[in-house]
């Protein structure tokens, strides 16, 4: 088998980590690695595979060679990818830089993988919570096209990063000590307010657009009309953050244009690739972000039928969104391409 030179822009960070992960378990065909990150963790060591890989500084000239790069994701991407692609390599980012973008493919390849074959150096990983709705979506829309969706996410704190899920691990010590929960990442970093999310919710992911939605809602609206390539569809979201350590919960609701049988939706969800029908409510067995942690398949259950309107089904879904979420997709994107002869 053919093996690739393969860079990690972000190597340090949980995605850049759980890339890692994932080539190991799944005996990705690499023959070079390259780990790079800012000059913050420029120089730290690596143990992977049995042996030890030194942390370099992402530069313009990182990716001489390289045949595929992955983008943990963050600002760097919009400095680095185009360096990437002079170099040669293919570049799957995981940041919101390109995801819009017209010219670049905003890939689930379990749902759009035609797509791939119409990149042109870039290929963009979605938002997780987008990705993980529209592995639900997708086996429903192909029995029946769908015409609006409305989805509440219950998103946990590692959405935020490595310092969400210290914050919360520090506010629930405190609490238990009697002592005040302080807050200074979230909802979101940069802004002046912060909140405890220990014992709490917070209906805010990101930050405020003119429109009242957050940037994290309008994620899951533009992208999943660009991933299904349908602009008819209605869609609206409500984020929130809450106090789960990681995999994220989704409550969905899907008015179709013709009617739906309950059995037709489950034969569809159990097929699908990437998908687990964890539905049985006489035996209280349902998808829940605890034993979807560190998985790769995402979860639905609860699937009902909505009898406040016509041709419209309910459904939960969890899914690990540093795994499918996030590197897993990007690692398939480029599975994909190998096996299809793209790269």
């Amino acid at each position: 088998m053919k093996k690739y030179r393969v860079a990690i822009l972000g190597a340090t960070g949980a995605v850049g980590q759980e890339f890692l992960n994932l080539i190991e378990e799944r005996k990705f065909p690499f023959s070079e690695l390259c780990l790079l990150a800012s000059s913050r963790s420029a120089g730290k060591k690596i143990a992977f595979m049995g042996e030890e890989y030194t942390v370099q500084e992402a530069a313009a000239e990182s990716f001489a060679g390289i045949d595929i790069a992955l983008f943990a994701g963050g600002a760097a991407s919009a400095e680095f990818a185009p360096h990437a692609v002079k170099a040669g390599a293919v570049v799957i980012d995981n940041s919101s830089t390109f995801r819009m973008d017209p010219e670049v493919p905003l890939v689930v390849p379990e749902v759009n993988p035609q797509a791939i074959a119409r990149h042109k150096g870039i290929i963009a990983n979605p938002n997780c919570s987008t990705i993980i709705m529209v592995m639900g979506l997708k086996p429903l829309y192909d029995l029946a096209k769908i015409r609006r969706i409305v989805v509440s996410t219950y998103q946990a704190v590692s959405g935020a990063g490595k310092e969400g899920m210290a914050e919360l691990k520090e506010q629930v010590a405190a609490l238990a000590e009697g002592k005040e929960a302080v807050a200074n990442i979230l909802p979101v970093g940069k802004l002046p307010k912060h909140y405890p999310i220990a014992f709490n919710l917070i209906p805010q992911i990101d930050v405020f657009k003119d429109n009242l939605y957050t940037k994290e809602e309008m994620k899951m609206i533009d992208e999943t009309k660009k991933i299904m390539e349908d602009d008819t569809l209605r869609i609206t979201a409500t984020t929130v953050r809450v106090p789960v350590y990681r995999s994220h919960a989704e409550s969905v609701n899907v008015e179709f244009k013709e009617p739906i049988s309950i059995d037709a939706a489950r034969s569809a969800l159990a097929a699908f690739p990437g998908v687990v029908l964890h539905d049985d409510p006489s035996a209280q067995e349902y998808p829940m972000p605890l034993y979807t942690s560190g998985r790769n398949d995402v979860e639905v259950g609860r699937l009902r039928v909505d009898e406040s309107a016509d041709n419209a089904l309910n459904f939960w879904i969890c899914g690990d969104q540093i795994r499918k979420g996030a590197a897993l997709n990007a690692l398939q994107i480029a599975e994909y391409m190998i096996a299809h002869d793209q790269i």
